[in-house]
């Protein structure tokens, strides 16, 4: 039986973190970073972290519950 994979924890750079907004309200977004995602409280959604790349495109967005 294979061991399942740790989880990879995406860094960003802070920098990129403060110029960065919501594409949908423009309002701020907070980093989880065990998920790997850029959060809206706003929009109430999660932008996802890939390679270390913000993909800010609200059809690439999950949707929070």
């Amino acid at each position: 039986m294979t061991q399942p994979l740790p989880a990879l924890t995406v860094e960003i750079d802070p920098r990129l973190l403060e110029i960065l907004v919501c594409p949908v309200t423009h309002g701020p977004l907070t980093y989880d970073r065990d998920k790997g995602e850029l959060i809206s409280k706003g929009a109430n959604l999660a932008y996802p972290i890939r390679d270390g790349v913000p993909i800010m495109l609200p059809e690439e967005a999950r949707e929070l519950s």
